[in-house]
């Protein structure tokens, strides 16, 4: 099977009997890591690609503008914002504490479709988002995706926290396979809000280093 990837046009070949028959899958673009749904058998791509992120995508792009969908009427300067994708009700009340008592202005999303419609509209300083949401997986969570598609200028200044129970809480490797800042495991919960505290210090001093050394090199 060729495959295409949208982001960066590469093609390359999967053998057929690398991929089990008649299920929806995710590659990784062996060029520019982006993430690629391929469809085998009865799933084909094209299904693939018309249930997947893209199509959300284009729903959202096709959209009237409708005021009513932006997630903040006005924001005073310097208040920071945040967006829950969490669907379990305890589990989001931890986080919504969380963040109250770190004074966020939070939206929380109750679907993929609402997270998109508000991201379209606002880039939040920090998401908030539970590796299942919407039925998904980190392999096919469209919101995880389509944070991971965004561009880097752009998405350096969001903070992207993933939660789930299938990952070590602070683990640097899976966060970047995951294009998160931070993976935080269900049973860290409680401990959250110092978490995230000191994954938001560490984050901003990696940026000021590296903001400084481009300046250096004339690209910033």
């Amino acid at each position: 099977m060729e495959v295409q990837c949208e982001k960066c046009k590469t093609r390359f070949k999967i053998a057929d009997d690398k991929l089990p028959e008649g299920k929806v899958v995710t590659l990784k673009c062996p060029k520019c890591e982006s993430k690629i749904p391929v469809g085998t058998g009865e799933a084909t791509q094209a299904d693939a690609g018309a249930s997947g992120l893209q199509s959300i995508i284009d729903e959202m792009a096709s959209d009237t503008y409708d005021a009513a969908l932006k997630p903040f009427e006005f924001l005073e300067e310097g208040v920071e914002t945040a967006l829950i994708c969490e669907q379990d009700e305890a589990v989001s009340d931890k986080i919504r504490s969380a963040l109250e008592s770190m004074d966020y202005n939070i939206t929380e999303a109750p679907s993929t479709r609402d997270a998109l419609k508000y991201m379209r509209f606002h880039t939040f300083d920090l998401v908030v988002l539970d590796e299942a949401f919407d039925g998904g997986d980190p392999d096919s969570n469209y919101v995880l995706n389509y944070l991971g598609q965004i561009p880097m200028n752009t998405r350096r200044h969001a903070f992207i926290v993933l939660v789930g129970s299938n990952f070590r809480t602070g683990d640097n490797m899976i966060a970047f396979h995951e294009s998160a800042n931070l993976v935080l495991h269900h049973d860290n919960l409680d401990d959250f809000e110092r978490i995230l505290k000191q994954s938001l210090a560490d984050n901003q001093e990696f940026y000021r280093v590296l903001n400084e050394s481009l300046k250096k090199v004339g690209k910033a």
